[in-house]
């Protein structure tokens, strides 16, 4: 009687090809997640809306106020006080003279508020900036 023969074990290599299109699937997914991320939008702020409401793109130098109904200042989801909001903005415009602010100003928040963080702008010497809106639904 012949009997089959067991086949040799054979060493399997590191497979490279799986494993670069799962690190691919993940850069997609930080990239996508990243620029969504840089809006720096809170969520707490509700824009006014205006007619001729546009999408601005996004520029390096360039930074998000948010100023919530209270008068808060948000940078970077945290709370800034006035006196550390303009030595940030002071040194932001002594490194970029042409640095941008946006200020997205919540529809309920008294004007004293906005008023307060042009000036705080003002006094830094940044002259760009422009106001978050919203399109009209």
């Amino acid at each position: 009687m012949k009997l089959r023969k067991r086949a040799e074990p054979h060493t399997l290599g590191f497979q490279i090809a799986p494993m670069v299109d799962i690190l691919l699937v993940l850069l997609c997914f930080f990239i996508v997640t990243w620029s969504f991320a840089k809006k720096e939008l809170d969520l707490k702020v509700r824009v006014p809306s205006a007619q001729n409401a546009q999408e601005s793109a996004s520029v390096v130098n360039q930074t998000v106020l948010n100023v919530r109904t209270d008068g808060t200042v948000i940078w970077n989801n945290k709370p800034v006080p006035r006196a550390e909001l303009l030595t940030r903005l002071k040194d932001l415009s002594g490194l970029f003279p042409d640095y941008s602010i946006i200020v997205r100003g919540d529809e309920h928040a008294e004007y004293r508020y906005i008023s307060a963080v042009l000036d705080t702008c003002r006094e830094a010497n940044i002259w760009n900036v422009a106001f978050a809106t919203r399109k009209v639904e």
